[in-house]
């Protein structure tokens, strides 16, 4: 293969709020954080152990903007890119490094919104399909046998 590859797939939960900003030229630019875990059994302790890493998401043009309208802090999306290295001079004078995903494709995967509407109707869901499924037996249909006097029409 002589060709190379920069392709970073994440899914996360937003940590903050999108942030925008907009060029003169009528272009956007939204940056976001996003949180992923790692989550194992300490072998020696016996203690369950997570660590989260944070992700410098960034969103051009009308993907921005509609990352800005629908998510919010909490909300779960897979996002695709590559990974984009900066750096620039501080205040200090102090030379700084950053390292970026830079959005190609996203799917929203859920809201806090939705998540916590869904615990609710789930409930509501789960307490309807018990007292439903009493009366989905009692309507079913006692097996015939379809065979009978008829010739196997099946082509083996």
């Amino acid at each position: 293969m002589s060709g190379t590859l920069n392709k970073v797939m994440l899914i996360g939960h937003l940590g903050d709020e999108v942030k925008m900003h907009y060029f003169e030229g009528g272009g956007s630019i939204g940056r976001f954080p996003i949180a992923t875990n790692e989550s194992y059994t300490n072998k020696q302790t016996g203690e369950r152990v997570t660590n989260t890493d944070w992700h410098n998401i960034v969103v051009r043009n009308k993907a921005a903007e509609i990352c800005e309208k629908y998510l919010s802090k909490g909300d779960k999306i897979y996002v695709e890119g590559r990974l984009k290295n900066r750096q620039w001079q501080g205040e200090d004078g102090n030379t700084r490094y950053s390292t970026e995903i830079q959005v190609q494709d996203f799917t929203f995967l859920s809201t806090k919104k939705e998540s916590l509407s869904n615990a609710q109707s789930n409930n509501t869901v789960a307490s309807q399909n018990v007292t439903a499924q009493p009366s989905n037996i009692s309507n079913q249909s006692t097996p015939v046998d379809q065979t009978a006097g008829q010739e196997d029409d099946l082509p083996f």
